[in-house]
């Protein structure tokens, strides 16, 4: 396989006499969805806080397209072009979509902000991504919960990142929305970004994902591609049934 966008090696990570993620391996591609999927506890999300710089790793190495680099804060990872949606969205539901898009990196001219000018940019970013949200100047909370998470995603892409880190994206969405969710990241892969998709579905991770990582007690349980591998040996995977072991890494899905 090419080299990966970015590729973890031995990375673990402990919050007091917890050790949370254990000796993990994991690889993101270019162009590709990769499901991470485990039980409640099973550490996906503290790995997502380790590649978003939220919770740096306290051992091992991080390497960005083949060369090692340090993540210790988001900072870090926004510059390589990294980006992230946790599953709380982090929206504010009392401003517009233009507003929620530039919170934080609002543009000025002359001292004012430039509303005419992040408006354009919003609208060209979500004509990008979906023709679902026209009106960008009502307030958040009037959208759908599809709509937001499109707002919350599209947020994340206005520094026209590599990596996309999304933590259980369609959790709380009805099907129709799921659709609109799903048909989204279909986009950023044929864009060529990576994706790392945490889901509890694997109804969508069939549908969308290429390959898929398990992660149990902290530890790799698993790589599949998810093109060829059964619903059953990713469930067994996840449950334990099916016990692969820390020393298995991403390159074995690959052989």
């Amino acid at each position: 396989m090419p080299t990966p966008l970015l590729a973890l090696h031995g990375v673990w990570k402990r919050f007091g006499v917890v050790e949370v993620l254990k000796d993990i391996e994991l690889e993101i591609h270019a162009g590709q969805v990769l499901a991470l999927l485990g039980d409640n506890g099973a550490g996906k999300s503290t790995l997502v806080k380790v590649i978003s710089g939220v919770a740096p790793a306290d051992r091992g190495a991080l390497e960005w397209e083949g060369r090692p680099v340090q993540i210790r804060r988001p900072h870090d990872a926004r510059d390589l072009g990294i980006a992230t949606v946790f599953q709380d969205l982090a929206l504010c539901g009392n401003l517009d979509v233009v507003g929620n898009l530039f919170l934080g990196r609002e543009i000025r001219r002359f001292g004012l902000l430039d509303e005419v000018e992040m408006e354009r940019r919003s609208r060209q970013l979500l004509e990008r991504l979906t023709r679902g949200i026209r009106d960008l100047r009502g307030p958040v909370v009037s959208l759908s919960s599809g709509q937001r998470q499109t707002v919350a995603i599209a947020r994340s892409l206005l520094g026209d990142p590599r990596v996309l880190l999304l933590d259980e994206p369609t959790a709380a969405l009805g099907f129709e929305q799921t659709t609109e969710v799903l048909d989204l990241v279909d986009r950023l892969r044929d864009q060529g970004v990576g994706v790392l998709l945490i889901s509890h579905n694997l109804g969508d991770v069939k549908a969308l994902a290429d390959r898929a990582a398990v992660l149990r007690l902290g530890r790799n349980n698993g790589f599949f591609d998810v093109n060829t591998a059964s619903q059953e040996a990713i469930i067994s995977s996840i449950t334990g049934a099916t016990e692969n072991g820390p020393r298995r890494t991403a390159h074995h899905e690959a052989r």
